[in-house]
C-alpha cells in the first residue's frame, strides 16, 4: 500500500501489487515445461533453442543456477544439484538483462577490410566539457568517450599565451584550454579500455612549424610503440582495423604555416535557427527528408570543420614544415576546393580523408548522392555539426549513414535523441567502435550504378516488437518524482529510425497509476534498409496538466537483436544506464 497527500487534507491510498508474468510467458513455460509446474534443465535448453535462438549456449544449467542466485540470493553448489525453473523463475529469468540481453555482446563482423569499409564511432570537439562557446576544456570528456568506445577524437590545436607550448581549446571562443600533452597521456591510458581496435586522432591545426615539430615530439614520446607510421604518403588503400589492433592513428592536414587569422567568413550565427528543447529529453531527431530538403537554408553558418582551406600542394608550405610532423600523418585530410563534384573524384592512387560541414553533406546528397557513395567505397568522409550547434546539439546522423560517410562526428558532451541514436547505433558488433559497412553501399552494378538512398525499395525484413511490462522506476526513484499525487502513469513509444521510407514512431496506452505497468501491446516496423535501421524506445510519464515526464530509453541496432523475449534496460537522457529500471518486450523477425 502507497500513500499520497492530496489537497494537504486527504491521503490517498494505492494498492501495489507485483505483475504477474504476461499471457505470453506463462505459454512459452507450459509449452516448454510440457504442462508440469517445473522446466528441467533439457526443456530450458531446447526453450532456449527454439524460441530464443539461443542454441549456442553450453552450460545452461550454469545459467539456470545464475538466474536461481540472482533472485533468491542464494548458493547453489550442492552436490548433484539440478537446478529446475517454476514458472516465476522463469519470468525473472527473461526479466534479467544480465542473463537474458537483447543484443548480442561479441565482435562478429569481418575486421579484415580497408578503414573505408567500416562506420567508426566519432566525436566532435571532444574536449569540450559543455557548450561550444565559454564551457572548460578537459581531458575528461576525452576519457569518458573512450570509455564508452568511441574511436576518433579531435583535438584543435593552438598556441598558448606565450606561444612556447600547445594548447587545445576551441578557436575564437571564450573556451578555457587544457594542455595537449594532458589529453595525450589520457588517450594512451584509456584508448583500449573499451576496445581493442583502434584510435584515430583528428587534429586541427593552427601551429607553427616549431610547434609542429614540438607536438611530433609529444606524440612519439607518449604513444612510443602504439603510435602507427603510415608506410607511404599516398597509401592506395587504408589498412584494417584488424591489422591496426591496439593501435593510434593521427589524422590531419599536410603541415602549413601558421594562419594568424583563417579566411572564413564568420558570425554569431542566427540563433533562432538553433532548435533546442528544455525537455530533459531534447528534441525529436531532424526528419531526414526535411535535413535534405533545407539544406541550403544555413549558408552564412560559422564554418567549424577543423580543417582550413590551403593547398596542400603549396611548396613553401612543404618547405617550412617538419618532417617528423608529416611523417606521423596516416591519414591525410581536406576540405574541399572548387565544386563538390571535384573534391568527391576517386583517385585510384591514394586515399584520403575528406571533411564536410552537415550543411555541405545534405547539399551534395540532394545532388550527387551516388558521387558521395562512390567515393566512400575506398575513401574516408568525415562529418561535422555546423558551427551554430553553439549547445554542442546534433544532427540526424543517417544522412551521413546512407551515403557511406565513416565518421559522422558528434558533440558527445551533448544529449539528446540525436545522440542516443550514435549510441544505439555503436552497440553493434560488441560496441567496438567499428561497424561494417552494408554491402549495397561497398559495391556497384554491371552499370557502374550505386545504392540510390531516394529510392523506394520493397521490404526486406518484417520485425514484431512487443511490449509486455516494465519495473524498476519505485527502486531508482522517489515516490513523488513523477507525481507527487499518485503513482505514475507510464507509456512507451517504439519506433524506427533509418532510410525515410522506414522511420517512424508508435505509442501504447497509458498505464494509470501503477510502478509496474504492463502494456502487452505489439506494433509491426516492414523494413526496406534493415541493416541501417535502430530500433527506438522511450518511456515516458503521462501528465495532464504539464509536459510528460521523461522515464527512460534505448536505442537497439535492428541487425543486433536477439530474437525472443529479452529484457531491456533503460538509460537516462545522458545515456548512463539505471540501476534498475528495465522493460520485458518480445522481438520477432519476418
Amino acid at each position: 500500500m502507497e500513500s499520497y497527500k492530496c489537497c494537504l487534507c486527504f491521503t490517498r491510498k494505492f494498492l501495489w501489487s507485483e505483475a504477474q508474468p504476461p499471457a505470453d510467458v506463462r505459454a512459452a513455460f507450459d509449452a516448454h515445461s510440457e504442462g508440469g509446474t517445473q522446466m528441467t534443465a533439457d526443456q530450458f535448453r531446447r526453450f532456449l533453442a527454439e524460441a530464443q535462438g539461443d542454441a549456442a549456449v553450453a552450460d545452461v544449467e550454469r545459467v539456470m543456477e545464475q538466474a536461481l542466485e540472482l533472485r533468491h540470493r542464494q548458493l547453489f553448489h550442492r552436490k548433484h544439484f539440478k537446478p529446475v525453473f517454476t514458472l516465476d523463475d522463469f519470468h525473472h529469468y527473461l526479466f534479467s538483462e544480465e542473463l537474458n540481453p537483447p543484443l548480442r555482446s561479441q565482435v562478429h563482423q569481418d575486421m579484415t577490410a580497408p578503414l573505408s569499409h567500416y562506420y567508426i564511432y566519432t566525436g566532435h570537439n571532444s574536449y569540450l566539457t559543455g557548450n561550444q562557446l565559454s564551457s572548460d576544456c578537459s581531458d575528461v570528456p576525452i576519457i569518458k568517450a573512450l570509455q564508452n568506445g568511441v574511436r576518433v577524437i579531435e583535438l584543435d590545436m593552438w598556441p598558448n599565451a606565450t606561444k612556447d607550448n600547445i594548447d587545445i581549446l576551441h578557436g575564437r571562443t571564450l573556451t578555457s584550454p587544457v594542455e595537449l600533452i594532458k589529453c595525450l597521456r589520457s588517450i594512451k591510458e584509456y584508448a583500449f579500455s573499451a576496445s581493442p581496435y583502434p584510435v584515430i586522432i583528428t587534429l586541427e591545426d593552427h601551429l607553427t612549424p616549431d610547434l609542429q615539430a614540438k607536438v611530433a615530439e609529444m606524440v612519439i614520446e607518449t604513444f612510443g610503440d602504439m603510435l602507427y607510421y603510415p608506410d607511404s604518403e599516398s597509401p592506395k588503400e587504408f589498412l584494417s582495423p584488424e591489422a591496426l589492433k591496439k593501435r593510434i592513428i593521427i589524422s590531419t592536414k599536410p603541415p602549413k604555416e601558421y594562419l594568424e587569422a583563417k579566411n572564413v567568413k564568420e558570425n554569431d550565427g542566427d540563433t533562432k535557427k538553433v532548435q533546442e528543447s528544455n525537455e530533459a529529453w531534447g528534441m525529436e531527431v531532424p526528419d531526414l527528408q526535411t535535413e535534405l530538403e533545407c539544406s541550403d537554408k544555413d549558408e552564412d553558418a560559422v564554418d567549424d570543420g577543423g580543417d582550413d582551406d590551403v593547398d596542400d600542394d603549396d611548396q613553401k608550405v612543404r618547405q617550412s614544415s617538419p618532417l617528423e610532423y608529416k611523417r606521423l600523418i596516416t591519414i591525410r585530410a581536406g576540405k574541399p576546393k572548387g565544386h563538390i563534384t571535384e573534391a568527391l573524384k576517386v583517385d585510384q592512387e591514394k586515399v584520403r580523408r575528406l571533411s564536410l560541414s552537415e550543411q555541405e553533406l545534405a547539399k551534395a546528397a540532394a545532388s550527387y548522392g551516388a558521387d558521395l557513395i562512390r567515393f566512400t567505397r575506398i575513401n574516408l568522409l568525415r562529418i561535422y555539426p555546423k558551427g551554430t550547434r553553439f549547445t554542442s546539439s546534433n544532427y540526424n546522423p543517417f544522412v551521413g549513414w546512407i551515403h557511406g560517410a565513416q565518421m559522422v562526428a558528434f558533440n558527445m558532451q551533448g544529449h539528446g535523441r540525436s545522440l542516443w541514436l550514435m549510441h544505439g547505433f555503436y552497440k553493434a558488433n560488441g560496441g567496438c567502435g567499428y561497424v561494417k559497412k552494408p554491402d549495397f553501399l561497398l559495391s556497384t552494378g554491371s552499370d557502374n550504378e550505386v545504392f540510390d538512398p531516394k529510392a523506394i525499395l520493397p521490404v526486406k525484413k518484417t520485425l514484431k516488437v512487443k511490449v509486455y511490462m516494465g519495473d524498476g522506476w519505485r527502486m531508482d526513484f522517489k515516490k513523488t518524482h513523477f507525481d507527487p499525487y499518485s503513482p505514475p502513469d507510464f507509456y512507451t513509444r517504439v519506433g524506427i529510425a533509418g532510410v525515410p521510407a522506414d522511420t517512424t514512431m508508435k505509442k501504447t496506452k497509458a498505464i494509470e497509476d501503477n510502478w509496474m505497468p504492463a502494456w502487452d501491446e505489439e506494433f509491426v516496423f516492414p523494413l526496406t534498409v534493415p541493416e541501417l535501421a535502430v530500433l527506438r524506445i522511450e518511456v515516458h510519464e503521462y501528465d495532464m496538466s504539464e509536459k510528460d515526464d521523461f522515464a527512460g530509453q534505448n536505442c537497439l541496432p535492428v541487425s543486433e537483436l536477439k530474437q525472443g523475449i529479452r529484457a531491456v534496460p533503460l538509460l537516462d537522457h545522458k545515456g548512463m544506464k539505471f540501476k534498475s529500471v528495465k522493460l520485458l518486450m518480445r522481438f520477432e523477425f519476418a
